[in-house]
C-alpha cells in the first residue's frame, strides 16, 4: 500500500468518516457517485468496487456490462456540507475493465491519454476556468426564470444573495483544498463567476466537477436554485467557461519567448494555430448541449468566429495581456468552452488541437484586430475568418469527419457521443417552441 493510501485510511479513523463516496462521469460529464463503507476502501485501492457498467451513460453494452471503479487517493477530499460527524469525504475514480486495464469509456482516462501524448512531448498541460453561472429564485416547472438579482458586471450589492452565496461557496472550495483565484457578479441578473486557480487539467478537471456539486449544494441550502445551462435568457449573456491555457516544459512557460511579439513563442503560435485549424471539429465536445448555441451565436463576448486577437475580446482564442515581470504567466485564452462541458473531454480535445500545430508546424494566421462581429459578412470572408459551427447539428457533423477527435476520444467514446447528440438534436427539431406559438397562432 502506497503512501497516500495509507494518509487516507489513516484521516478516516482519525476524523471519524463513516461514508467514503467515490465519483465518476459518465461520457456526458454527469457526476456518478457511490457510497462505500470505510471497512472497503483497502479492497478498493487493490482491486477496485464492481458495478454495471450498462446502466451508466456511454460506458458499455449490455454483454460486457462488469467494470471496476478504483478511487484516486490523490483525490480525497472531505465533504464539508456533509456535517462534521460522522463525516462524508469523497474521491474521484478510475474505470477499470475486469482483467484491470483502464476503461475505453472512462472521460477521466480519455484526457490522461491527451496528456501521457503531451508528455511524451515533453510537456505538461496547465488550465485556469472562468466558470460562469446564474442563481435564480426556486421555481415551479412552467413558471418563468426569475434571478436572484439585477445586478451587472462588477456589481456590488449590499446584502446582496450573490455575496453570501459566493462567500459560501469560495470557503467550502478552499476547505476542499480547490484555490479560488477571483470572484465577481458578472453581466447578466443573477449571474456570477468563479476563477479556480491554475492547475495541471486532471486536476482542473477533477475541481470543475467538485465546483459544480459545490455551486448547486450551496446554492439548495440558500433556498435558490444554481443552473450551468449555457443560454437560460434569450436576452442576457450566456455562461461561458473561458479556460487559459499553457504549456510547460519542465519549469519553463513553453509559451513564452522574451522579446517576441505579446512574448509568445514558436511552441505557442503553433498551439494557436492548431486551435485555430481544428476548432469547428472540436465544437461539439467543447459545447455539447443544443442550447450551447444559443450563447455561441448570441454576440458579447461569446464567440462565433474563428480567429485570435490580443485583447479582443470577440475572438476565438484570445492572448491576455503580458505582464513584463511575469514570463511564466504567458498564457492563451480559448474563450468558446461553456461551463456545462464534459471537462476531462473538452480539455483532451483542445491539447489534441494545440499539439497537432506544433506536431505539424502550422502557420499562425494574421491576428483579428476588429470586433469580428462588427465586420460585414463579406469583410469576415476577405480576412479569412471562418464561422464556428452555428448548431448542435452542424457540430455534429464536421466531429464525424475528424481523425482528430476520434483518435483522442477513442472509437467507443466518439461513437457513442455522436450517436447521443445526434439523438438529442432529433428530439429537440421535434419541439414545437414558444416562439413557434407566439409568432404563429395570432396569423395563421
Amino acid at each position: 500500500m502506497d503512501r497516500q493510501q495509507e494518509f487516507v485510511l489513516r484521516t478516516i479513523e482519525e476524523r471519524d468518516i463513516r461514508f467514503v463516496r467515490l465519483w465518476f462521469t459518465d461520457v456526458l460529464g454527469t457526476l456518478k457517485s457511490v457510497a462505500v463503507a470505510p471497512a472497503e476502501l483497502e479492497g478498493a485501492f487493490a482491486e477496485g468496487i464492481g458495478f454495471d457498467g450498462s446502466a451508466i451513460e456511454g460506458f458499455a453494452r449490455v454483454y460486457e456490462a462488469d467494470m471496476l471503479v478504483r478511487p484516486d487517493p490523490s483525490t480525497f477530499s472531505v465533504l464539508p456540507w456533509r456535517g462534521e460527524s460522522p463525516g462524508t469525504a469523497r474521491m474521484f475514480c478510475d474505470i477499470l475493465l475486469p482483467d484491470g486495464t483502464p476503461s475505453f469509456a472512462d472521460p477521466r482516462n480519455v484526457l490522461k491519454r491527451a496528456l501521457a501524448k503531451a508528455s511524451d512531448l515533453g510537456f505538461t498541460f496547465y488550465t485556469h476556468p472562468e466558470i460562469e453561472f446564474f442563481l435564480l429564485e426556486k421555481r415551479k416547472a412552467g413558471e418563468p426564470l426569475v434571478p436572484v438579482d439585477q445586478a451587472g458586471y462588477f456589481d456590488h450589492v449590499p446584502h446582496g444573495t450573490a455575496h453570501d452565496f459566493r462567500r459560501q461557496a469560495i470557503t467550502l472550495l478552499e476547505s476542499m483544498g480547490i484555490s479560488v483565484e477571483f470572484s465577481h457578479h458578472e453581466g447578466g441578473p443573477g449571474q456570477n463567476e468563479i476563477d479556480l486557480r491554475y492547475a495541471d487539467a486532471l486536476t482542473t478537471a477533477d475541481n470543475i466537477m467538485t465546483f459544480r456539486a459545490v455551486i448547486k449544494e450551496v446554492a439548495l441550502e440558500q433556498g435558490i436554485y444554481a443552473t450551468f445551462m449555457p443560454k437560460p435568457f434569450t436576452e442576457h449573456p450566456g455562461s461561458g467557461m473561458h479556460t487559459h491555457l499553457s504549456l510547460f516544459a519542465g519549469d519553463g512557460n513553453a509559451f513564452h519567448e522574451a522579446g517576441a511579439p505579446y512574448q509568445l513563442s514558436k511552441t505557442g503560435r503553433q498551439f494557436i494555430a492548431g486551435l485555430l485549424r481544428h476548432a469547428a471539429e472540436i465544437t461539439a465536445v467543447t459545447n455539447q448541449w443544443v442550447n450551447s448555441y444559443k450563447r455561441l451565436m448570441g454576440g458579447g463576448e461569446a464567440p462565433s468566429y474563428v480567429c485570435w486577437g490580443h485583447n479582443n475580446r470577440s475572438a476565438l482564442v484570445r492572448i491576455p495581456m503580458y505582464k513584463p515581470s511575469k514570463g511564466q504567466s504567458t498564457r492563451i485564452e480559448m474563450r468558446s468552452i461553456d461551463s456545462a462541458c464534459n471537462p476531462y473531454l473538452a480539455f483532451a480535445v483542445v491539447l489534441s488541437a494545440g499539439l497537432k500545430g506544433i506536431e505539424e508546424g502550422y502557420e499562425l494566421p494574421d491576428e483579428a484586430e476588429d470586433d469580428v462581429w462588427s465586420l460585414s459578412e463579406a469583410e469576415r470572408k476577405a480576412l479569412g475568418i471562418r464561422q464556428l459551427p452555428t448548431s448542435l447539428a452542424e457540430a455534429i457533423h464536421v466531429m464525424e469527419d475528424s481523425e482528430l477527435v476520434a483518435e483522442t476520444l477513442g472509437e467507443h467514446v466518439f461513437d457513442f457521443f455522436l450517436r447521443n447528440k445526434r439523438a438529442e438534436w432529433q428530439e429537440y427539431r421535434a419541439q414545437i417552441t414558444q416562439f413557434e406559438l407566439d409568432r404563429y397562432l395570432p396569423m395563421l
